[in-house]
């Protein structure tokens, strides 16, 4: 069993824009997770959010891929999973004026844990992606002087479907859990 998970958004912002959302630390975890991300080709990151049944809360991750700024590939391991994430930026007209098309691809969920993890992403990457990243490009935008403007907001202050998704499947994952550690 395999699933892999894609999105497509416009911003009304410029790619040099979006692409600084998606590799500034501090914009990072803004729109996604806390992190120690470095836009270096091989560079080994963590992002960290709240641990939920099944996962200690930490993604780990590693730069595979950097062409700036159209493309960037990250290995993406956390849980039940062991994924590729890659972002890939196009110039686009938006409303009229110069915009951004960004396309998501999360690969690799392989295995009944994995896709029901792939399930919860899915659900909160349309947050992420619809909402929570748009704001900080808007906020980024309208700061003039190109820093992020107000507290950075955790994607974890909103739950909702992806919330009620990880409820549901918890029992799943950590019967999967136990089974994988011997216990059961």
């Amino acid at each position: 069993m395999r699933r892999d998970l894609r999105i497509a958004r416009e911003y009304p912002h410029p790619p040099e824009l979006v692409w600084r959302a998606l590799t500034e630390p501090a914009l990072i975890a803004e729109w996604l997770m806390q992190n120690d991300f470095r836009p270096e080709l091989g560079h080994r990151f963590t992002l960290r959010t709240d641990p939920a049944p099944g996962f200690d809360g930490v993604v780990r991750c590693e730069v595979l891929e950097l062409d700036p700024p159209t493309k960037m590939r990250w290995s993406w391991r956390g849980g039940p999973i062991d994924t590729i994430v890659a972002f890939r930026l196009e110039e686009a007209p938006v409303f009229g004026r110069r915009g951004t098309r960004l396309v998501v691809e999360h690969t690799g969920f392989e295995g009944l844990p994995a896709v029901l993890v792939s399930f919860i992403l899915g659900a909160g990457n349309r947050a992420i992606y619809g909402r929570t990243l748009p704001a900080a490009l808007d906020r980024l935008a309208r700061s003039g002087a190109g820093e992020p403007v107000g507290a950075p907001r955790a994607c974890r202050e909103e739950r909702g479907l992806w919330w009620v998704l990880a409820q549901i499947f918890a029992p799943i994952l950590r019967r999967t859990e136990s089974k994988r550690a011997g216990r059961g």
